[in-house]
């Protein structure tokens, strides 16, 4: 009867704790919008058309990830982002390009407009890496291809680390948006610059 009554009271506490542990807030977060240049140049008559920034199956479940070492990777059940990274990475670099003020547009890949140069790309890395410091890292592969030829003319790998402040989630959601911030705007400049030989 003693071990029915222990086990009785061991199933209730269990039942309780998952009932606590399911009541844990959920903390969502996102990423600024790039800050647009200060003195834009004049627009011309080419027409981006901002294509997806593919990612691996790891980022694609919203949860904020990290690296601990080189073979180990884990997520933040709790802390979670209001977009995938990709659609923020994205969006990011269609509006630096937009801001830029150079192009006659930069619409969507996915309207009917025509356009002069598709940009894609893959986001490799977005998230905390545990080392010596506690920094973000962020790996970009983007190219544009010409539409006409559909030849890739242009392409770059960006891989950028950024401090983080101390080890809690807000502070490495700050430091990726600084990260996202710099690669963005490294990533439209060159853009830029290449594309200033073509016209």
């Amino acid at each position: 009867m003693r071990s029915l009554i222990s086990i009785s009271l061991m199933v209730a506490g269990g039942l309780l704790c998952v009932g606590c542990a399911a009541t844990r807030p959920v903390h969502y977060y996102t990423i600024q919008p790039a800050a647009p240049p200060v003195n834009p140049a004049p627009a011309d008559g080419l027409i981006l058309l901002m294509g997806d920034i593919s990612t691996p199956p790891a980022l694609q479940d919203g949860r904020i990830r990290y690296r601990a070492d080189a073979n180990e990777t884990g997520a933040y059940e709790y802390h979670r982002w209001t977009e995938r990274p990709g659609t923020m990475v994205r969006n990011s670099l269609e509006r630096a390009l937009r801001a830029s003020g150079r192009y006659q547009h930069v619409l969507n890949a996915a309207s009917t407009a025509p356009g002069d140069y598709l940009v894609r790309g893959k986001l490799n890395e977005f998230g905390e890496v545990d080392g010596g410091a506690i920094q973000t890292r962020i790996s970009l592969q983007v190219e544009l291809v010409d539409r006409k030829t559909g030849r890739t003319v242009w392409d770059r790998l960006v891989e950028r680390d950024e401090p983080v402040a101390s080890k809690d989630v807000p502070n490495v959601v700050q430091s990726l948006d600084r990260n996202l911030q710099h690669v963005v705007n490294d990533t439209a400049a060159e853009i830029d610059r290449f594309l200033a030989t073509k016209r």
